[in-house]
């Protein structure tokens, strides 16, 4: 554990080598109500357990917390970045910027959950005051070891409010959600879309059948560990692919199975008695994460059935109210998950760095609002209904 150090307001500062160097009951106390699993104790530590977010990969943790009295106030997953893959929120051309100007843009400070672009709480705190306190010490110990720079990924809006009053600099990108809208099956969803949309999902859910596969799905304790030995076949796969290793090891997702098993959904596509393909969703209060895939055989439009058809399916069954579909991906607004804003916020030492940046994020940002409104423009859903549709 690193020295302790006093910040506004009488906190002490504690910076965290690893999750385990503070309780997971002290460390959960802090969530608010309907937060997402990805930044319970039992995830973080399981990043760092299983080897998948190490100083070894790129991700050296720092958490800082602030304490008053022995007892816990605020917390953050903070990492000093050796790279910036696994974000998802892109600032390679600051870096090349930097560098361009012979300037190192590596270490820098990134408050995160590693390999996880799901919006959610990302400054922990028990009210408004610790949580600003919480900025002032992040800044402060980023300055102390001279870190090029600050971000927080995927912020909620009290998280933004924090950073915003203590003047950094706030960047918005696009995710695609999909919200239920109370319909009683999935052909009832169909029927709210426009006749294009609603004809081209079942085209491509009858390629699926037609050829021989289909679906099975299970939750938490009930996932069997073939099941979960298979589904890491077909996540690996997916990275090897594309040339990288995964991020994540096959012990996280045991970990995950001991720890949270409470917080995931697996469907797994066969045909002809096997297996042949995996989906991994993340539940947890009435909402639904699309998280990884994996396919051992190609079979057309099968990625579309195991990534969204079926959870979403199971998602009405069940009455879920929201599926978020994970980063980027605008093919999503034909299945009906439709854009939504998401925002980090940034903080820059090199202060000529920092206004060229400002700059760069005002254009950015009327682009993402011009974009949102051309969004706006194709609805899936049928002329003259609102979304959700009532």
């Amino acid at each position: 554990m690193a020295a302790l150090s006093r910040v506004a307001n009488d906190y002490v500062t504690r910076v965290l080598g690893a999750p385990g160097e503070v309780t997971a009951s002290e460390w959960d106390a802090l969530l608010p109500a309907g937060a997402s699993p990805f930044v319970r104790h039992a995830y973080l530590a399981a990043m760092h357990g299983s080897g998948s977010a190490t100083p070894r990969t790129g991700w050296t943790p720092r958490f800082l917390t602030l304490w008053r009295g022995g007892e816990l106030h605020a917390a953050c997953p903070l990492y000093v970045k050796a790279h910036s893959y696994g974000e998802y929120v892109f600032d390679w051309a600051w870096a090349n910027a930097y560098e361009q100007h012979g300037l190192a843009y590596y270490p820098k400070g990134l408050v995160a959950v590693p390999f996880t672009p799901v919006p959610g709480p990302r400054l922990l705190a028990r009210d408004a005051k610790a949580r600003r306190s919480l900025v002032d010490a992040l800044l402060a110990y980023c300055r102390k070891e001279e870190l090029s720079s600050l971000h927080l990924l995927f912020t909620e809006d009290e998280d933004v409010a924090a950073c915003e009053d203590a003047g950094l600099m706030l960047r918005h990108n696009v995710q695609f959600h999909w919200t239920h809208a109370g319909w009683s099956d999935f052909d009832a969803f169909l029927a709210s879309l426009a006749q294009d949309k609603r004809k081209k999902i079942r085209q491509e859910r009858r390629k699926v059948a037609e050829a021989g596969v289909t679906f099975r799905w299970s939750r938490g304790a009930d996932i069997a560990r073939a099941d979960w030995d298979f589904f890491y076949r077909c996540y690996e796969r997916t990275y090897l692919e594309h040339g990288n290793p995964p991020y994540l090891t096959r012990d996280f997702f045991a970990r995950m199975a001991a720890d949270m098993p409470e917080c995931w959904l697996m469907f797994i596509a066969e045909r002809r008695g096997r297996p042949i393909a995996s989906s991994l969703i993340a539940v947890a209060d009435n909402v639904a994460y699309g998280r990884y895939w994996g396919a051992l055989e190609r079979v057309d439009c099968l990625h579309f059935e195991a990534c969204y058809y079926q959870p979403l399916q199971w998602c009405i069954e069940h009455g879920f109210t929201r599926f978020e579909g994970g980063a980027q991906g605008e093919h999503k607004m034909a299945r009906a998950l439709m854009p939504v804003r998401t925002t980090s916020a940034h903080w820059l030492a090199h202060p000529a760095f920092a206004d060229a940046v400002e700059r760069f994020l005002e254009r950015e940002g009327q682009g993402i609002e011009n974009y949102l409104e051309h969004l706006a423009e194709r609805s899936p859903f049928r002329q003259g209904d609102s979304f959700p549709p009532r």
